[in-house]
């Protein structure tokens, strides 16, 4: 029987450190604070943003959620950014994605401050995950690479088959993957044959979004796998990239609901943290409590 990778042991974890360091700005009269753009008419979207509320409350993070209506226009939204760039006691802006098709995204993550930016989407941010320089990381790679440490598997010296170089997953968990000195390998749409690399890996990463991807075939008995990959299929069944089967046939595997996901959302708040402190070096905070002002 293979080791499940659980993710609640790591987000309960993670979680007692947010509290500590929310409990310390406090006590700085630093309140932390962060608003969630929501457009509304994407279920997924609005499900996500609430579930963020719940945890938000559970860590002594203040919350809001700023909805508009499917019809906004792409300035509304700019301006709304700018608007909460310049209040000083949003310390993190979340935008919940994917905004309208008549909306350009980019646009619109782009005027994000990066030291707000929670969700790392600026491109300051991004940049700033290739090199290893301050600035705050995309959380989901940030949380597959902790779910994994967590089980004592480190990916330094391995042989990682990283299966799906998008934008929000793959590209960023590349470089995270490279600074924890791991050896690389990318599979993408290009790649004519996965298995053949999957198979001479130690370890596989998946986030393609296309459930039973990875199969028995591709895998052995020593793999580790962490599947972040998310899917709906029939009956409204969320599963991840990996073929349930392959469970079995492994050394270890994340699940999925319950695996990456759960950690995700925590590292999100983590996230903040990192705003908070960046802010803080920017001379941003206001710290007035008794010996810090």
């Amino acid at each position: 029987m293979s080791l499940s990778l659980r993710g609640r042991d790591v987000a309960e974890q993670l979680k007692s450190s947010i509290q500590a360091e929310v409990i310390g700005w406090k006590n700085q009269d630093v309140e932390p604070r962060v608003v969630t753009i929501l457009v509304e008419g994407d279920p997924a979207s609005e499900y996500y943003a609430k579930s963020k509320g719940r945890v938000a409350r559970q860590l002594g993070i203040e919350y809001e959620i700023l909805h508009f209506s499917r019809k906004v226009s792409e300035e509304a939204l700019r301006s709304t950014v700018q608007k909460l760039n310049r209040d000083d006691s949003v310390h993190g802006i979340m935008i919940e994605l994917p905004l309208p098709s008549h909306i350009n995204t980019l646009s619109v993550t782009e005027m994000i401050e990066p030291h707000k930016d929670v969700d790392g989407l600026t491109r300051a941010n991004r940049h700033a995950n290739i090199t290893g320089e301050q600035g705050i990381y995309p959380a989901t790679p940030l949380a597959a690479v902790r779910l994994l440490k967590h089980y004592g598997f480190s990916p330094s010296g391995k042989h990682v088959a990283l299966v799906g170089f998008g934008q929000t997953v793959g590209q960023p968990l590349f470089h995270v993957l490279v600074r924890e000195n791991a050896t690389v390998t990318v599979c993408h749409a290009g790649t004519p044959d996965i298995s053949r690399h999957t198979l001479a890996s130690d370890i596989i990463f998946v986030a393609v979004g296309k459930a039973g991807l990875i199969t028995e075939e591709m895998v052995h008995d020593r793999h580790v796998i962490v599947d972040a990959g998310i899917n709906q299929i029939s009956g409204n069944e969320i599963v991840g990239d990996v073929d349930p089967l392959v469970a079995g046939k492994v050394r270890a595997m994340s699940p999925t609901p319950g695996g990456v996901g759960t950690v995700t959302t925590m590292q999100l708040f983590a996230n903040l943290m990192t705003a908070l402190s960046w802010q803080q070096n920017l001379g941003l905070l206001d710290l007035t409590a008794v010996g810090m002002a």
